[in-house]
C-alpha cells in the first residue's frame, strides 16, 4: 500500500513538472521550407529577367509582360516541383511501411535484434532493452512505428502535405515575384524603372534573408546579406549579359 503511494505520488510529481515546463519547439519547418524556396526563387528570378530586358532598351510594357508570364510559369513549375516531392517523400514511406511490416510478421526474430542494436546504440544495457523489445513485440503497430521512426529515421507525412507545399511554394513564388515587377507597373521608361526595382528588390531580399536566417537558427545579418549579394550577382549578370548581346 505504502509502494503504491510513493509511486502515484512520484507521478503525480512528474506530471506537474512537465505541466510547469513549456518546451518551445519551432514546429512549422516544412511550411517555412517551402516559403523559402518559393519567395527566394520568386524575387531572384524575375528580377534578373526584368534586369536583363532594361538592359535592352525594352519598354517598361514589354518587361512588365515578360516578367507576368515568368513568375505564372514559375509558380506553376515550382508548384508543380513541390507537389511531386512531397508525393515521392509518401510513397516512398508506403513503400517502408509495407516492407517493414513484412518483416516484422516473416523475421520477428530478426527485427526484435534490430530493436536491441537500435537501443544499445542509446547506451542502454542488454538487461535494461530487453524488457521493452519484449513490450514492443506485444503490440506490433508500436513495433511498427518504432522500427519506421528510428532504424529508417523515417515520420509518417501529413497526406494533405503535397497539396500544401504546393500551394504554399506556387503563392510564395508570385509574392516574391512581384516585387521586382511593381515599379514597371508606374514607370513608363525601363531605364528608370530597373533602377527603383534594384532598390526595392534589394532591401526585400535584405529583409527576406534576415527572417530566413531567424528561423533557420543561421546568423540573420549574414544570411541577410549572402540573399542579397546572390540576387545582385544575378541580375547583374542578366543585365550584362543582355548589353553584350545588343552590342
Amino acid at each position: 500500500m505504502a509502494a503504491t503511494e510513493h509511486r502515484l505520488s512520484l507521478d503525480a510529481e512528474k506530471q506537474s513538472l512537465l505541466d510547469l515546463h513549456t518546451e518551445k519547439h519551432f514546429t512549422a519547418g516544412e511550411v517555412v521550407r517551402d516559403i523559402i524556396i518559393g519567395v527566394s526563387d520568386g524575387l531572384t528570378v524575375p528580377f534578373a529577367l526584368a534586369a536583363g530586358l532594361s538592359g535592352t532598351n525594352a519598354t517598361s510594357a514589354i518587361v512588365l509582360t515578360a516578367g507576368i508570364a515568368e513568375v505564372a510559369a514559375g509558380a506553376i513549375s515550382m508548384g508543380l516541383g513541390g507537389y511531386l516531392a512531397a508525393k515521392s517523400d509518401a510513397d516512398h514511406y508506403a513503400r517502408e511501411l509495407k516492407r517493414e511490416q513484412e518483416e516484422i510478421i516473416a523475421v520477428p526474430e530478426t527485427e526484435a535484434a534490430e530493436v536491441a542494436e537500435i537501443l544499445a546504440q542509446y547506451g542502454v544495457e542488454a538487461h535494461e532493452y530487453a524488457p521493452v523489445v519484449n513490450a514492443l513485440r506485444k503490440n506490433p503497430q508500436a513495433w511498427l512505428d518504432f522500427m519506421m521512426k528510428f532504424e529508417l529515421g523515417l515520420e509518417k507525412p501529413d497526406p494533405r502535405r503535397a497539396l500544401h507545399s504546393a500551394m504554399t511554394i506556387a503563392t510564395a513564388y508570385i509574392m516574391g515575384g512581384l516585387v521586382p515587377l511593381a515599379p514597371y507597373m508606374f514607370i513608363p521608361r525601363a531605364s528608370e524603372a530597373v533602377v527603383i526595382s534594384v532598390v526595392v528588390t534589394l532591401i526585400a531580399l535584405l529583409i527576406f534573408g534576415f527572417a530566413k536566417g531567424h528561423f533557420t537558427g543561421n546568423k540573420p545579418f549574414r544570411s541577410a546579406f549572402e540573399t542579397a549579394l546572390i540576387g545582385a550577382i544575378a541580375s547583374a549578370a542578366a543585365f550584362g549579359m543582355a548589353k553584350a548581346f545588343k552590342a
